[in-house]
């Protein structure tokens, strides 16, 4: 997560551009000694919803492993008891004593391009989300949050200073068609994390012996495992994208000599075919 590539990049965008202090590798390799005396979130069972354990993994890189104090998350704003919105996280930067409001989100957007007089539209996999609606929402709504009175009031009835920066981190993946070259969009840096999607007839015409089904939370990174891929679970999962019309995620694997494992060496979404469907729309022009 430390050095996750970005599907935003603006001048409110988070980077960790400095390496992790010496002390700090050494205190990840005796966590991986004793669990027991590592935060608690690295031994627990990972929460089901994929952007509540992120929030959980960022609130332990922020505190436990860059040293930020942890103020607030998740803190409601109101009005008149309707609910505004939800500051994210409030932390205090341990290198300015400054308090900042951060804004996250992990995300997984699939390129689509109707006709090559159209630009590249970049739906969820459940084609009901948009890189360029969630990416509006950061800028000017949940990032302006603090500007708000309700805001203010909130943050000082907990006695806190009010914050003097906004950050937002939303990492993730694209992933572009096998079939057309389709550019990256314009505020998502080149260094992105890519993966690529196909159509659920052309999967079946592929060899999958060495694929893997990627369930939450494996999506946030590289997929490993001691023991050789089981083409027949590849199998029962595509069928399974063909029984409930759902997209699912995949990782090629590959053996890689002296690690003692199978390592991801692409990753790619299977959807159905009449994928994106009825619930997609274009972006606003």
């Amino acid at each position: 997560m430390h050095q996750a590539g970005q599907l935003f990049q603006g001048p409110q965008s988070i980077y960790f551009n400095q390496p992790l202090p010496g002390a700090m590798v050494a205190k990840f390799r005796h966590w991986d000694e004793f669990p027991e005396e590592g935060p608690a979130l690295l031994t627990e069972t990972p929460h089901p919803r994929l952007g509540l354990y992120f929030e959980r993994l960022y609130a332990c890189l922020m505190r436990d492993i860059l040293g930020w104090e942890l103020l607030a998350t998740n803190l409601p704003v109101r009005r008149n008891g309707i609910t505004l919105g939800e500051l994210d996280f409030l932390l205090r930067n341990p290198h300015t004593q400054a308090i900042e409001h951060h804004e996250i989100a992990i995300k997984f957007y699939l390129g689509y391009q109707p006709t090559q007089k159209d630009d590249p539209w970049w739906y969820g996999p459940n084609s009901s989300d948009r890189l360029d609606i969630k990416t509006r929402r950061l800028l000017e709504h949940q990032s302006q949050l603090t500007r708000r009175p309700e805001t203010v009031a909130a943050i000082a009835e907990r006695g806190f200073g009010q914050p003097q920066k906004c950050g937002i981190f939303m990492p993730g993946y694209l992933f572009y068609p096998t079939t057309d070259p389709m550019p990256a969009p314009l505020q998502t840096p080149q260094d992105h994390q890519r993966g690529h999607w196909l159509y659920l007839d052309q999967a079946h015409a592929l060899d999958c012996e060495h694929w893997v089904a990627l369930r939450k939370p494996h999506w946030l990174g590289p997929w490993l495992q001691p023991e050789p891929p089981v083409r027949a679970e590849a199998e029962a999962t595509l069928e399974q994208v063909q029984l409930t019309a759902t997209p699912r995620l995949f990782a090629r694997l590959a053996w890689v000599p002296g690690s003692g494992c199978w390592q991801e060496v692409e990753r790619f979404f299977v959807v159905p075919g009449h994928w994106p469907g009825k619930r997609a729309f274009p972006p606003e022009k």
